[in-house]
Protein backbone atom coordinates (compact mmCIF):
# COMPACT_ATOMS: atom_id res chain seq x y z
CA UNK A 1 0.00 0.00 0.00
CA UNK A 2 1.41 3.36 -1.02
CA UNK A 3 1.65 6.11 1.59
CA UNK A 4 1.11 9.23 -0.48
CA UNK A 5 -0.07 11.63 2.18
CA UNK A 6 3.33 13.23 2.86
CA UNK A 7 4.90 12.76 -0.56
CA UNK A 8 5.73 15.87 -2.55
CA UNK A 9 4.50 15.51 -6.09
CA UNK A 10 4.57 17.68 -9.17
CA UNK A 11 1.21 19.04 -10.29
CA UNK A 12 0.07 18.66 -13.89
CA UNK A 13 -2.97 20.48 -15.23
CA UNK A 14 -5.24 19.52 -18.13
CA UNK A 15 -8.60 20.71 -19.34
CA UNK A 16 -9.87 17.15 -18.92
CA UNK A 17 -8.49 14.14 -17.05
CA UNK A 18 -10.04 10.78 -17.94
CA UNK A 19 -9.42 8.05 -15.37
CA UNK A 20 -9.54 4.63 -17.01
CA UNK A 21 -8.35 3.61 -20.46
CA UNK A 22 -11.11 1.21 -21.44
CA UNK A 23 -13.60 1.59 -24.28
CA UNK A 24 -15.67 4.42 -22.82
CA UNK A 25 -12.59 6.19 -21.47
CA UNK A 26 -10.85 6.15 -24.84
CA UNK A 27 -13.98 7.40 -26.56
CA UNK A 28 -14.43 10.20 -24.00
CA UNK A 29 -10.79 11.24 -24.22
CA UNK A 30 -10.68 11.17 -28.01
CA UNK A 31 -13.93 13.11 -28.36
CA UNK A 32 -12.95 15.78 -25.81
CA UNK A 33 -9.57 16.27 -27.50
CA UNK A 34 -11.25 16.39 -30.90
CA UNK A 35 -13.12 19.42 -29.58
CA UNK A 36 -9.80 21.17 -28.94
CA UNK A 37 -9.40 20.45 -25.23
CA UNK A 38 -6.13 19.45 -23.59
CA UNK A 39 -6.82 15.89 -22.40
CA UNK A 40 -4.95 13.26 -20.40
CA UNK A 41 -6.07 9.68 -19.88
CA UNK A 42 -4.71 7.84 -16.84
CA UNK A 43 -4.47 4.05 -17.06
CA UNK A 44 -3.09 1.78 -14.35
CA UNK A 45 -2.08 -0.96 -16.81
CA UNK A 46 0.87 -0.79 -19.19
CA UNK A 47 -1.47 -0.05 -22.08
CA UNK A 48 -5.01 1.16 -22.66
CA UNK A 49 -7.76 -1.11 -24.00
CA UNK A 50 -6.67 -4.41 -22.43
CA UNK A 51 -10.25 -5.66 -22.08
CA UNK A 52 -11.18 -4.37 -25.54
CA UNK A 53 -8.38 -6.44 -27.10
CA UNK A 54 -9.88 -9.72 -25.84
CA UNK A 55 -13.61 -8.97 -25.87
CA UNK A 56 -15.97 -11.20 -27.82
CA UNK A 57 -13.48 -14.05 -27.97
CA UNK A 58 -11.00 -11.55 -29.45
CA UNK A 59 -13.50 -10.81 -32.27
CA UNK A 60 -15.14 -7.80 -30.55
CA UNK A 61 -18.93 -7.69 -30.67
CA UNK A 62 -18.73 -3.95 -31.28
CA UNK A 63 -22.49 -3.20 -31.19
CA UNK A 64 -25.90 -4.65 -32.01
CA UNK A 65 -27.39 -3.56 -35.33
CA UNK A 66 -30.78 -2.51 -33.96
CA UNK A 67 -31.09 1.02 -35.32
CA UNK A 68 -34.41 1.81 -33.64
CA UNK A 69 -33.50 3.42 -30.30
CA UNK A 70 -36.82 2.44 -28.73
CA UNK A 71 -36.28 -1.23 -29.56
CA UNK A 72 -32.59 -1.11 -28.68
CA UNK A 73 -33.15 0.41 -25.24
CA UNK A 74 -35.72 -2.23 -24.29
CA UNK A 75 -32.71 -4.49 -23.73
CA UNK A 76 -31.63 -2.34 -20.76
CA UNK A 77 -34.69 -2.96 -18.58
CA UNK A 78 -35.58 -0.20 -16.14
CA UNK A 79 -32.45 1.73 -17.10
CA UNK A 80 -33.74 2.18 -20.65
CA UNK A 81 -35.79 5.25 -19.78
CA UNK A 82 -32.63 7.03 -18.61
CA UNK A 83 -30.79 6.36 -21.86
CA UNK A 84 -32.98 8.08 -24.45
CA UNK A 85 -31.08 11.36 -24.21
CA UNK A 86 -27.55 9.96 -24.62
CA UNK A 87 -28.66 7.61 -27.39
CA UNK A 88 -30.33 10.48 -29.24
CA UNK A 89 -26.84 12.01 -29.37
CA UNK A 90 -24.83 8.90 -30.27
CA UNK A 91 -26.75 5.83 -31.40
CA UNK A 92 -25.98 2.53 -33.10
CA UNK A 93 -25.97 4.20 -36.51
CA UNK A 94 -23.41 6.70 -35.19
CA UNK A 95 -21.21 3.81 -34.09
CA UNK A 96 -21.29 2.35 -37.60
CA UNK A 97 -20.38 5.73 -39.11
CA UNK A 98 -17.65 6.34 -36.54
CA UNK A 99 -15.75 3.12 -37.15
CA UNK A 100 -16.34 2.83 -40.89
CA UNK A 101 -15.20 6.43 -41.42
CA UNK A 102 -11.99 5.44 -39.66
CA UNK A 103 -11.39 2.55 -42.03
CA UNK A 104 -12.88 -0.30 -39.99
CA UNK A 105 -15.81 -1.86 -41.92
CA UNK A 106 -18.33 -3.79 -39.84
CA UNK A 107 -20.34 -6.94 -40.54
CA UNK A 108 -23.67 -8.01 -39.05
CA UNK A 109 -24.10 -11.60 -37.91
CA UNK A 110 -26.90 -13.57 -36.24
CA UNK A 111 -29.07 -11.79 -33.67
CA UNK A 112 -27.82 -8.48 -35.15
CA UNK A 113 -24.46 -8.89 -33.43
CA UNK A 114 -21.92 -6.67 -35.18
CA UNK A 115 -18.19 -7.32 -35.55
CA UNK A 116 -15.28 -5.75 -37.43
CA UNK A 117 -15.03 -7.38 -40.84
CA UNK A 118 -11.50 -8.45 -39.92
CA UNK A 119 -12.94 -10.39 -36.96
CA UNK A 120 -10.15 -8.93 -34.80
CA UNK A 121 -10.81 -7.06 -31.56
CA UNK A 122 -7.26 -5.75 -31.81
CA UNK A 123 -8.27 -3.72 -34.87
CA UNK A 124 -10.94 -1.94 -32.82
CA UNK A 125 -8.30 -1.16 -30.21
CA UNK A 126 -6.03 0.27 -32.92
CA UNK A 127 -8.80 2.56 -34.18
CA UNK A 128 -9.44 3.92 -30.68
CA UNK A 129 -5.72 4.32 -29.97
CA UNK A 130 -5.27 6.26 -33.22
CA UNK A 131 -8.36 8.37 -32.48
CA UNK A 132 -6.72 9.58 -29.29
CA UNK A 133 -3.28 10.03 -30.84
CA UNK A 134 -4.59 12.00 -33.82
CA UNK A 135 -6.35 14.41 -31.46
CA UNK A 136 -3.41 14.85 -29.12
CA UNK A 137 -4.54 12.96 -26.03
CA UNK A 138 -1.76 12.43 -23.48
CA UNK A 139 -1.91 8.70 -22.72
CA UNK A 140 -0.33 8.10 -19.31
CA UNK A 141 0.01 4.40 -18.47
CA UNK A 142 1.27 2.52 -15.40
CA UNK A 143 -0.40 5.27 -13.37
CA UNK A 144 -3.02 3.92 -10.94
CA UNK A 145 -5.00 6.66 -9.22
CA UNK A 146 -4.44 6.36 -5.49
CA UNK A 147 -6.45 9.29 -4.18
CA UNK A 148 -9.38 11.50 -5.19
CA UNK A 149 -9.69 14.96 -3.62
CA UNK A 150 -13.07 16.72 -3.69
CA UNK A 151 -14.26 19.97 -2.16
CA UNK A 152 -17.42 22.09 -2.34
CA UNK A 153 -19.13 19.97 -4.98
CA UNK A 154 -16.14 19.68 -7.30
CA UNK A 155 -13.32 17.23 -7.90
CA UNK A 156 -10.13 19.13 -7.05
CA UNK A 157 -7.54 16.60 -8.21
CA UNK A 158 -6.63 12.96 -8.61
CA UNK A 159 -3.30 11.66 -7.39
CA UNK A 160 -1.00 8.95 -8.61
CA UNK A 161 2.24 7.85 -6.97
CA UNK A 162 4.22 10.51 -8.84
CA UNK A 163 1.87 13.34 -9.77
CA UNK A 164 -1.13 15.38 -8.77
CA UNK A 165 -3.47 15.90 -11.74
CA UNK A 166 -5.76 18.91 -11.69
CA UNK A 167 -8.38 19.60 -14.36
CA UNK A 168 -11.45 21.62 -15.16
CA UNK A 169 -13.32 18.35 -15.76
CA UNK A 170 -12.79 14.74 -14.73
CA UNK A 171 -14.22 11.65 -16.39
CA UNK A 172 -14.37 8.42 -14.38
CA UNK A 173 -14.30 5.48 -16.80
CA UNK A 174 -12.67 2.71 -14.78
CA UNK A 175 -15.10 -0.07 -15.66
CA UNK A 176 -16.82 -2.58 -13.42
CA UNK A 177 -15.68 -5.87 -11.87
CA UNK A 178 -15.86 -8.20 -14.86
CA UNK A 179 -12.56 -9.62 -16.17
CA UNK A 180 -10.41 -8.37 -13.25
CA UNK A 181 -7.27 -9.66 -14.98
CA UNK A 182 -7.61 -6.70 -17.37
CA UNK A 183 -7.65 -4.20 -14.52
CA UNK A 184 -11.39 -3.95 -13.93
CA UNK A 185 -11.31 -4.32 -10.16
CA UNK A 186 -14.07 -1.94 -9.10
CA UNK A 187 -11.84 0.99 -8.11
CA UNK A 188 -14.32 3.52 -9.46
CA UNK A 189 -17.14 2.14 -7.33
CA UNK A 190 -15.08 2.74 -4.20
CA UNK A 191 -14.16 6.28 -5.22
CA UNK A 192 -17.72 7.25 -6.10
CA UNK A 193 -19.03 5.83 -2.85
CA UNK A 194 -16.31 7.54 -0.81
CA UNK A 195 -17.15 10.98 -2.21
CA UNK A 196 -20.84 10.55 -1.48
CA UNK A 197 -22.54 8.86 -4.43
CA UNK A 198 -24.93 5.96 -3.90
CA UNK A 199 -23.40 2.88 -5.51
CA UNK A 200 -25.35 -0.33 -5.95
CA UNK A 201 -23.20 -3.29 -4.95
CA UNK A 202 -21.90 -4.98 -8.10
CA UNK A 203 -22.51 -8.63 -8.93
CA UNK A 204 -21.46 -10.75 -11.95
CA UNK A 205 -24.29 -10.14 -14.39
CA UNK A 206 -23.75 -11.73 -17.78
CA UNK A 207 -21.95 -14.80 -16.47
CA UNK A 208 -21.86 -18.61 -16.98
CA UNK A 209 -23.75 -20.93 -14.64
CA UNK A 210 -22.10 -23.40 -12.30
CA UNK A 211 -23.30 -27.01 -12.36
CA UNK A 212 -21.90 -29.75 -10.13
CA UNK A 213 -23.05 -32.88 -12.01
CA UNK A 214 -20.08 -34.72 -13.49
CA UNK A 215 -22.02 -35.80 -16.58
CA UNK A 216 -22.48 -32.13 -17.49
CA UNK A 217 -18.74 -31.50 -17.09
CA UNK A 218 -18.05 -34.51 -19.33
CA UNK A 219 -19.88 -32.68 -22.14
CA UNK A 220 -17.33 -29.85 -22.01
CA UNK A 221 -16.85 -28.27 -25.43
CA UNK A 222 -20.18 -29.52 -26.80
CA UNK A 223 -22.55 -26.84 -28.05
CA UNK A 224 -26.22 -26.98 -28.95
CA UNK A 225 -26.97 -24.41 -31.63
CA UNK A 226 -30.68 -23.92 -31.05
CA UNK A 227 -32.07 -25.21 -27.79
CA UNK A 228 -34.73 -24.20 -25.32
CA UNK A 229 -33.93 -24.00 -21.64
CA UNK A 230 -36.56 -23.69 -18.91
CA UNK A 231 -35.58 -22.60 -15.41
CA UNK A 232 -37.59 -23.76 -12.41
CA UNK A 233 -37.69 -22.37 -8.89
CA UNK A 234 -38.43 -25.04 -6.29
CA UNK A 235 -39.87 -27.23 -9.06
CA UNK A 236 -42.15 -24.55 -10.51
CA UNK A 237 -41.46 -23.21 -14.01
CA UNK A 238 -40.20 -19.62 -13.95
CA UNK A 239 -39.07 -18.69 -17.48
CA UNK A 240 -37.80 -20.15 -20.74
CA UNK A 241 -35.46 -18.93 -23.49
CA UNK A 242 -34.16 -20.26 -26.79
CA UNK A 243 -30.67 -20.01 -28.22
CA UNK A 244 -27.18 -21.51 -28.17
CA UNK A 245 -25.81 -23.42 -25.17
CA UNK A 246 -22.19 -24.36 -24.54
CA UNK A 247 -21.26 -27.06 -22.03
CA UNK A 248 -18.08 -26.39 -20.06
CA UNK A 249 -15.94 -28.09 -17.45
CA UNK A 250 -17.74 -26.05 -14.78
CA UNK A 251 -21.29 -26.01 -16.14
CA UNK A 252 -23.17 -24.01 -18.78
CA UNK A 253 -22.25 -21.04 -20.94
CA UNK A 254 -23.02 -19.67 -24.40
CA UNK A 255 -25.26 -16.75 -25.44
CA UNK A 256 -28.48 -18.32 -24.18
CA UNK A 257 -27.03 -18.97 -20.73
CA UNK A 258 -25.25 -15.63 -20.45
CA UNK A 259 -28.43 -13.77 -21.27
CA UNK A 260 -30.39 -15.77 -18.69
CA UNK A 261 -27.87 -15.46 -15.86
CA UNK A 262 -29.18 -12.27 -14.29
CA UNK A 263 -32.68 -13.74 -13.94
CA UNK A 264 -31.22 -17.01 -12.64
CA UNK A 265 -29.32 -15.12 -9.96
CA UNK A 266 -32.57 -13.57 -8.76
CA UNK A 267 -34.13 -17.05 -8.56
CA UNK A 268 -31.17 -18.45 -6.64
CA UNK A 269 -31.85 -15.92 -3.89
CA UNK A 270 -35.31 -17.47 -3.42
CA UNK A 271 -34.66 -21.20 -3.44
CA UNK A 272 -33.53 -24.25 -5.41
CA UNK A 273 -33.06 -23.66 -9.12
CA UNK A 274 -33.15 -26.43 -11.68
CA UNK A 275 -33.23 -26.36 -15.47
CA UNK A 276 -34.65 -28.47 -18.27
CA UNK A 277 -33.05 -28.40 -21.71
CA UNK A 278 -35.22 -29.18 -24.71
CA UNK A 279 -32.86 -30.49 -27.38
CA UNK A 280 -35.61 -30.40 -30.02
CA UNK A 281 -37.61 -27.24 -29.27
CA UNK A 282 -39.39 -27.27 -32.65
CA UNK A 283 -40.56 -30.87 -32.30
CA UNK A 284 -43.52 -31.67 -30.05
CA UNK A 285 -43.82 -34.89 -28.04
CA UNK A 286 -45.96 -36.63 -30.67
CA UNK A 287 -43.52 -35.96 -33.50
CA UNK A 288 -40.62 -36.80 -31.21
CA UNK A 289 -42.10 -40.21 -30.53
CA UNK A 290 -42.58 -40.85 -34.26
CA UNK A 291 -38.94 -39.88 -34.86
CA UNK A 292 -37.68 -42.26 -32.16
CA UNK A 293 -39.91 -45.11 -33.36
CA UNK A 294 -38.52 -44.69 -36.88
CA UNK A 295 -34.95 -44.89 -35.56
CA UNK A 296 -35.83 -47.94 -33.47
CA UNK A 297 -37.49 -49.68 -36.42
CA UNK A 298 -34.34 -49.20 -38.50
CA UNK A 299 -32.07 -50.59 -35.78
CA UNK A 300 -34.14 -53.34 -34.14
CA UNK A 301 -31.29 -55.78 -33.58
CA UNK A 302 -28.69 -53.31 -32.34
CA UNK A 303 -27.92 -52.62 -28.71
CA UNK A 304 -29.49 -49.43 -27.42
CA UNK A 305 -26.08 -48.03 -26.46
CA UNK A 306 -24.96 -48.28 -30.08
CA UNK A 307 -27.69 -46.05 -31.50
CA UNK A 308 -27.55 -43.18 -28.99
CA UNK A 309 -25.75 -41.01 -31.55
CA UNK A 310 -28.77 -41.38 -33.84
CA UNK A 311 -31.14 -40.21 -31.11
CA UNK A 312 -29.48 -37.11 -29.67
CA UNK A 313 -27.82 -34.04 -31.23
CA UNK A 314 -24.14 -34.42 -32.13
CA UNK A 315 -21.90 -34.73 -29.10
CA UNK A 316 -24.72 -35.32 -26.63
CA UNK A 317 -24.82 -39.15 -26.50
CA UNK A 318 -22.95 -39.31 -23.19
CA UNK A 319 -25.72 -37.30 -21.52
CA UNK A 320 -28.31 -39.97 -22.32
CA UNK A 321 -25.78 -42.73 -21.62
CA UNK A 322 -25.30 -41.41 -18.08
CA UNK A 323 -29.04 -41.46 -17.39
CA UNK A 324 -29.62 -45.07 -18.42
CA UNK A 325 -28.62 -48.19 -16.49
CA UNK A 326 -26.06 -50.65 -17.79
CA UNK A 327 -28.84 -53.17 -18.25
CA UNK A 328 -30.88 -50.73 -20.35
CA UNK A 329 -27.87 -49.82 -22.47
CA UNK A 330 -27.17 -53.50 -23.20
CA UNK A 331 -30.78 -54.11 -24.26
CA UNK A 332 -31.56 -54.88 -27.90
CA UNK A 333 -33.59 -52.05 -29.42
CA UNK A 334 -36.53 -54.37 -30.21
CA UNK A 335 -36.73 -55.18 -26.48
CA UNK A 336 -36.86 -51.59 -25.22
CA UNK A 337 -40.09 -51.19 -23.26
CA UNK A 338 -42.69 -48.50 -23.87
CA UNK A 339 -41.86 -46.88 -20.51
CA UNK A 340 -38.14 -46.86 -21.35
CA UNK A 341 -38.85 -45.30 -24.74
CA UNK A 342 -41.04 -42.63 -23.19
CA UNK A 343 -38.31 -41.89 -20.63
CA UNK A 344 -35.84 -41.30 -23.48
CA UNK A 345 -38.29 -38.99 -25.25
CA UNK A 346 -38.94 -37.07 -22.03
CA UNK A 347 -35.19 -36.73 -21.50
CA UNK A 348 -34.67 -35.31 -24.98
CA UNK A 349 -37.40 -32.75 -24.38
CA UNK A 350 -36.47 -31.88 -20.78
CA UNK A 351 -32.93 -32.89 -19.86
CA UNK A 352 -32.72 -32.12 -16.10
CA UNK A 353 -29.87 -30.09 -14.62
CA UNK A 354 -29.35 -28.70 -11.11
CA UNK A 355 -28.02 -25.13 -11.06
CA UNK A 356 -25.47 -24.74 -8.25
CA UNK A 357 -24.80 -21.03 -8.77
CA UNK A 358 -23.05 -18.57 -11.06
CA UNK A 359 -19.37 -18.18 -11.80
CA UNK A 360 -17.38 -15.22 -10.47
CA UNK A 361 -16.09 -11.96 -11.90
CA UNK A 362 -13.20 -13.76 -13.57
CA UNK A 363 -15.62 -15.39 -15.98
CA UNK A 364 -18.22 -12.62 -16.16
CA UNK A 365 -18.73 -10.88 -19.48
CA UNK A 366 -20.45 -8.00 -17.70
CA UNK A 367 -21.00 -7.08 -14.06
CA UNK A 368 -23.87 -4.93 -12.92
CA UNK A 369 -23.96 -2.44 -10.08
CA UNK A 370 -22.54 1.06 -9.98
CA UNK A 371 -23.67 4.62 -9.47
CA UNK A 372 -27.45 4.90 -9.46
CA UNK A 373 -28.74 6.72 -12.53
CA UNK A 374 -30.87 9.10 -10.49
CA UNK A 375 -27.59 10.77 -9.46
CA UNK A 376 -26.40 11.33 -13.05
CA UNK A 377 -27.58 13.97 -15.53
CA UNK A 378 -27.73 11.55 -18.43
CA UNK A 379 -27.95 14.32 -21.02
CA UNK A 380 -24.31 15.07 -20.26
CA UNK A 381 -23.21 11.99 -18.25
CA UNK A 382 -22.48 14.47 -15.46
CA UNK A 383 -22.70 13.79 -11.74
CA UNK A 384 -25.49 15.70 -10.02
CA UNK A 385 -23.32 15.94 -6.91
CA UNK A 386 -20.11 17.24 -8.51
CA UNK A 387 -20.15 19.97 -11.16
CA UNK A 388 -17.06 18.76 -12.97
CA UNK A 389 -17.37 14.98 -12.70
CA UNK A 390 -18.60 12.79 -15.56
CA UNK A 391 -19.22 9.03 -15.33
CA UNK A 392 -19.31 6.50 -18.17
CA UNK A 393 -19.63 2.85 -19.13
CA UNK A 394 -19.64 0.07 -16.58
CA UNK A 395 -19.56 2.49 -13.62
CA UNK A 396 -23.25 3.11 -14.29
CA UNK A 397 -25.81 0.80 -12.71
CA UNK A 398 -27.23 -0.63 -15.93
CA UNK A 399 -28.13 -4.26 -16.58
CA UNK A 400 -27.86 -5.41 -20.18
CA UNK A 401 -27.50 -8.65 -22.14
CA UNK A 402 -24.55 -9.79 -24.20
CA UNK A 403 -24.66 -9.28 -27.94
CA UNK A 404 -23.02 -5.88 -28.41
CA UNK A 405 -25.13 -3.90 -25.94
CA UNK A 406 -22.37 -3.36 -23.40
CA UNK A 407 -19.85 -1.92 -25.85
CA UNK A 408 -22.51 0.28 -27.42
CA UNK A 409 -23.22 1.66 -23.95
CA UNK A 410 -19.51 2.46 -23.65
CA UNK A 411 -19.35 4.19 -27.05
CA UNK A 412 -22.47 6.23 -26.32
CA UNK A 413 -21.70 7.33 -22.77
CA UNK A 414 -18.06 8.00 -23.65
CA UNK A 415 -19.01 10.14 -26.63
CA UNK A 416 -21.60 12.11 -24.67
CA UNK A 417 -19.18 12.73 -21.80
CA UNK A 418 -16.43 13.76 -24.22
CA UNK A 419 -18.87 16.10 -25.96
CA UNK A 420 -20.00 17.64 -22.66
CA UNK A 421 -16.83 18.26 -20.65
CA UNK A 422 -15.69 21.82 -20.53
CA UNK A 423 -19.04 23.37 -21.41
CA UNK A 424 -21.53 22.27 -18.73
CA UNK A 425 -21.92 24.43 -15.63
Amino acid sequence: MYNIENMKKETKHFDVVVVGGGSSGMMAAGRAAERGLKVAILEKNSDVGDKLKITGGRRCNITNAEYDNNKFLKNFGDAGKFLFSPFSQFSVSNTFKFFEKKGLPLVIESRKRTFPRSQKAYDVYLVMKKYMKDNGVSVITNSPVLKIVSEDGRIVNVQTLDYVYTADSFVFATGGNAAPETGSTGDGFKWLEKIGHVVKKPTPNVVPLRVNEKWVHDLSGTSLSFMKITFLLNGVKSFSKKGKILFTHFGLSGPLILNSSYEVQQLLKKGEVTAEIDMFPDTDLGLMEKKILKIFDSNKNKLLKNILDDIVPEGMSSSLHSHLTDEELETKVHSVTVSQRKYIIAFLKAMPINIAGVMGYDRAVISDGGIILEEVDMKYMKSKLFDNLFVTGDLLNINRPSGGFSLQLCWTTGWVAGSSVGKVE
